[in-house]
């Protein structure tokens, strides 16, 4: 599996600024107004973070293992 660059890198952005960003925003404001699910929503934010990264990383050892 090879991603060309554009989508690797909007996949790189998405898992690791805008899910943990968002993660955080709702895991704070949650404390604050009451919003249900914190947890589990954090919890689904890293395992999300987690998978895009093992995909990220596949496409990666993809790339340098046909640049060789």
């Amino acid at each position: 599996m090879r991603l060309n660059d554009k989508l690797y890198d909007v996949l790189k952005w998405i898992a690791l600024i805008c899910i943990p960003a968002l993660a955080t925003f709702y895991v704070a404001c949650a404390g604050v107004w009451g919003w249900p699910f914190a947890d589990e929503i954090a919890k689904t934010a890293n395992a999300l973070c987690v998978l895009l990264g093992a995909l990220l990383g596949i496409s990666t050892a993809q790339y340098y293992k046909e640049s060789r």
